[in-house]
């Protein structure tokens, strides 16, 4: 995927995506079960973390819209080392890294939800410098 450009049309690491805010991540992964692709804000500060959530939350019906689909918005998402986050994510369900014939429908998932995602990003990313 890296041929592709941004929706800024620059060159960009679409596996290790840069947000521009510390302890925002653009997340891809998968497993033998399912794929899932989130928006999650690490920061360890409860109420810095509360007042991220509830300003992405004001951009929930543009996000949606844009997407084409609803993403599950979680503002206190426990991850699997015990650390809440928030978090915004869709999943894929029944389907596998390991069988080969699921591939081409991982590879489309992702790439069109990220890509869609990065289009997001390039508006929204100045209402959250107060964030940097």
């Amino acid at each position: 995927m890296a041929p592709q450009p941004s929706a800024e049309g620059v060159k960009v690491n679409w596996i290790n995506y840069r947000t521009g805010i510390k302890h925002l991540y653009f997340r891809m992964s998968t497993d033998n079960r399912s794929a899932t692709i989130a928006i999650e804000y690490t920061q360890w500060d409860e109420g810095i973390r509360a007042l991220f959530f509830e300003q992405l939350e004001t951009f929930k019906t543009l996000f949606t819209a844009h997407m084409g689909e609803e993403w599950d918005w979680q503002p206190n998402y426990t991850d699997d080392y015990g650390k809440t986050i928030c978090r915004v994510s869709f999943t894929l369900r029944e389907a596998s890294i390991f069988n080969r014939n699921d591939w081409p429908r991982l590879i489309t998932f992702f790439k069109e939800r990220i890509t869609l995602l990065d289009e997001f990003w390039s508006t929204a990313q100045y209402s959250f410098e107060l964030f940097k």
